[in-house]
């Protein structure tokens, strides 16, 4: 077996069986999220994610140079070392820059996602269709919202994804650039911006405060690069991130580098959870 096999095969490997070795915990309310060294990263198959430190991949060679934070081929002997894979014969070639890769649309699965939003997450249909209609918001092939990523000449950069089936789950499209766009919902003379941690969260925001323009960070992210050309815009800007203990820090640190930015705490755990408050 070659380098390239050796590597394919460790990379392969479930993620679970990865950061048990890496020490990592489950968590005991949500299979998907693990508490690692590096914080707690959500796994979806061989796809694994760190929202807070704006990180994500694939397999699990990627996994263990994220953890233990190591080049390509210290992540393989590490992983041959505990998994029973010979050493490489020469060294690994580092991985080229990931693709970015949309999921198609997939229009028999809509009234699926649209129930979702609706019914469990009580977003307004009126605030839904103009997105979809101008396709930032879409199904996919497996049923997920597709909520796309924007620069500033509006060319799709990203994607979130959320699952709407049994399976709860989030994530982004293979080769999301988050430093280059982000969702909005837009509005016409907006009285302010409000940043917000996820696509839900920035509809929910909007539902609740209509003068507002929301976006999301797709994650916690206290300084997006594109953070800079919103402040240029005069718009007051609040940190709209969720009311728990990393968001409060990552709100709190974008103040530091951003004085001009104001926080905006949500009167429940996240925007969402304060809409469906407002609709029970």
């Amino acid at each position: 077996m070659n380098w390239r096999d050796r590597a394919d095969r460790l990379r392969t490997l479930p993620l679970p069986r990865v950061l048990v070795a890496l020490e990592a915990t489950a968590d005991p309310h949500d299979p998907a999220k693990w508490r690692t060294a590096r914080g707690v990263l959500s796994v979806t198959g061989p796809k694994f994610i760190n929202w807070n430190l704006d990180v994500g991949g694939g397999g699990a060679i990627d996994l263990v140079m994220h953890v233990r934070q190591v080049g390509f081929g210290q992540a393989l002997e590490w992983l041959e070392a505990r998994f029973g894979v010979t050493a490489p014969t020469q060294p690994a070639a580092v991985s080229a820059p990931r693709i970015l890769t949309l999921p198609p649309a997939v229009a028999h699965h809509w009234p699926r996602v649209e129930r979702y939003l609706i019914d469990e997450r009580r977003l307004p249909c009126s605030l839904l269709l103009p997105l979809r209609e101008s396709g930032i918001l879409y199904a996919d092939a497996h049923a997920n919202a597709v909520f796309l990523l924007g620069d500033t000449a509006a060319t799709a950069v990203g994607a979130e994804l959320r699952g709407t089936t049994a399976r709860s789950w989030r994530g982004l499209a293979p080769g999301s650039r988050k430093d280059r766009g982000f969702f909005s919902v837009s509005v016409a003379a907006a009285q302010a911006i409000v940043l917000c941690e996820s696509a839900i969260d920035a509809l929910s925001c909007h539902a609740l405060h209509p003068q507002y323009r929301c976006l999301s960070t797709s994650g916690a992210r206290p300084d997006p690069a594109w953070l800079r050309t919103l402040i240029a815009q005069d718009l007051p800007i609040y940190c709209g991130f969720d009311a728990d203990p990393t968001g409060e820090a990552m709100a709190q640190r974008m103040i530091q580098l951003h004085p001009s930015v104001h926080r905006l705490s949500p009167p429940a755990k996240d925007w969402n959870d304060c809409l469906r408050r407002r609709s029970s």
